[in-house]
Order: C-alpha cells, then structure tokens, then sequence
C-alpha cells in the first residue's frame, strides 16, 4: 500500500538520496553540470532546514519501500498575495513512474500548502524538451504555466 507522509528525522537520508538521484537524471539526460551536489553538505542542509521549518518534505513509500519525494518552501510576493509554496525538488525512482505516485505527492503537498494558509504552489520543469514529460506531468495535475525560463545568478 502507497503511504506518503512527512519527512521524520531518520528520513532524511533518504530524502537527500532521492534529491541526488533527481539532480544526476536532470544532469546526466542535459550532458551538462547544473548542480553543486555534495551528499554530506545536502545531508547537513536538509536537517537544518527541516529542523527549523523553513523546508517541508514528504516521502511516498510502497511496502516499506521509499519511491518518491516532494518538497516545498514558503515564499512571498506581492503577485501571489503574500506567502505561496515553492516546490524546489519532485522525483520518482523510474521503475515506479506511471503508477500514481506523482500524483499522491501532488496531492499531498497541495493538503500541506493549504493547512500553511498559502494559496498558490509553483514549480520549474528540468529543462525543455528533454522533460517534456515532467511539465505534462504537472499540467495533467492543475499546474499552468504562467511565466518564461528560471534563471539563476550564481554568488
């Protein structure tokens, strides 16, 4: 039975293993460095994150067995009416796409959006074409797309 739930302490790992694997897809599908991933420093990051509540995970597990993961941030604009969730990281291991997974994360982070008051989720696709899929994915579960291309200025 698929149960997904928030991440406890000794998730963490095992959240950050699944932010990897997404990034070395993302990466290795593009032939291109988009991330500075470091699992110990990531490790470091998400307790602390977690811990202060400024970074909201979910894990989905099937048997026992970790699938999935999803995260969430708050942000604020004056666009969105105040405070929204961001949602930084989505993946499923591959062996279990196409089996309702996404969609039980989805579902379970827009619960968690709407007990933290906050009125409207965004996410960034990986890039286009080659995750074609992904934005499907998202459009095929209530997400629109409302702007251009993420940019980043690395500091």
């Amino acid at each position: 039975m698929l149960k997904v739930r928030e991440v406890k302490t000794e998730d963490i790992p095992v959240l950050v293993e699944m932010v990897g694997a997404l990034l070395d897809e993302i990466m290795s599908t593009m032939n291109q460095v988009y991330f500075k991933f470091e699992y110990e420093a990531a490790l470091k990051q998400a307790k602390e994150l977690i811990g202060k509540d400024k970074y909201f995970a979910l894990i989905a597990w099937l048997e026992g067995e970790p699938v999935g993961m999803i995260a969430a941030y708050e942000s604020y604009a004056l666009y969105a009416q105040g405070a929204y969730g961001t949602i930084p990281e989505c993946y499923v291991s591959s062996k279990f796409r196409g089996k309702g997974i996404g969609k039980a994360l989805i579902d379970s982070v827009i619960k968690l959006a709407k007990q933290k008051g906050w009125h409207r989720l965004e996410v960034t696709t990986p890039p286009l074409p080659e995750f074609e899929s992904s934005l499907h994915f998202y459009e095929q579960n209530g997400f629109e797309i409302s702007g251009g291309k993420k940019l980043k200025l690395s500091l």
